[in-house]
């Protein structure tokens, strides 16, 4: 069942059309993950759910209402994570959650929900005094107190520290264990493979891929990406496989080849030989980041 459902969705600012006739459904207590390089046209969708922007063209229904022409009930049942601001920079960590808890009938326990954010012990702080990843972690906060049924995220690891995106990402796992409803973009592609049921990729304003992580990471791949040192021979690395090899990245490679059991025999022995240790190999089954960056290439191949 779909929580959320958004059919031939058109906005415009002026000449520039920002979404392009964008459709896809988030189900009812699954995480989406709504995914695009900047001005891809994410966050002007996520605020036509939100109610907060009214679409050209198409239609867009959370929880069955209209975002713009039932905002009002809506807004009790839907929690908003903006991507910055929202509080005042001498507002109290828990006056700020309080103020939010009493707009609602059946809010949170203030204190034990900044104890599941990771926010214990700075109640008393200022939003101006805490960290950037604290006031994400805030933004969440104030995003759950109202006991949401559908919940949307902007960006909520940004700015994050390796504990704190821990800590978000079992909030937002506990969310979907108790049958919320999760619609966040992320430019984090790691985290959103983790998380994520669902993954909707938007370029130009319109949707390039859609499906759940594994199925749009997993199939025949004709490449094997590797790490290992930074610096190697690659064309002496090549002549061993008989197969391409380029630099990916620093200290990562792309082989240019099926990745049979020779290959990838050939390729540790190779390493082996010169005392080099392997770093993570995938073969046949691509990261979401190397199909995001496939998809959203421009002409020349190069990412926008």
């Amino acid at each position: 069942m779909a929580a959320v459902e958004v059919d031939g969705l058109v906005v415009r600012y002026g000449d520039v059309t920002a979404v392009d006739g964008v459709s896809f459904e988030a189900a009812a207590g699954r995480i989406t993950a709504v995914l695009g390089p900047n001005g891809a046209g994410k966050t002007t969708t996520i605020e036509v759910l939100e109610g907060f922007r009214r679409p050209d063209a198409g239609r867009a229904s959370v929880l069955g209402l209209d975002p713009i022409a039932d905002h009002a009930a809506l807004t009790r049942r839907m929690g908003v994570m903006l991507q910055a601001g929202g509080v005042g920079s001498g507002v109290r960590v828990l006056e700020a959650v309080r103020h939010t808890a009493a707009l609602y009938d059946d809010s949170l326990d203030p204190g034990d929900l900044l104890e599941r954010v990771g926010l214990s012990g700075l109640e008393r702080r200022t939003w101006r005094q805490i960290s950037g990843g604290e006031q994400r972690r805030l933004a969440l906060a104030l995003a759950l107190v109202g006991r949401p049924q559908v919940a949307f995220l902007d960006e909520p690891s940004s700015g994050v520290d390796p504990v704190g995106r821990q800590q978000l990402r079992e909030a937002i796992i506990s969310l979907r264990d108790d049958g919320v409803t999760v619609v966040l973009t992320s430019h984090d592609l790691d985290e959103v493979e983790r998380i994520a049921d669902h993954v909707v990729i938007l370029d130009h304003g319109r949707v390039v891929a859609a499906g759940a992580p594994a199925a749009l990471t997993t199939g025949q791949v004709d490449e094997v990406r590797f790490g290992a040192q930074a610096g190697l021979d690659v064309t002496a690395l090549a002549a061993r496989l008989g197969a391409p090899v380029e630099v990916a990245g620093d200290g990562e490679y792309l082989v240019r080849a099926e990745g049979t059991p020779a290959l990838v025999a050939a390729l540790t022995a190779w390493l082996a030989e010169r005392d080099l240790p392997l770093g993570d190999l995938r073969a046949g089954r691509q990261r979401l980041e190397d199909v995001f960056l496939r998809l959203v290439a421009d002409d020349d191949g190069g990412p926008r």
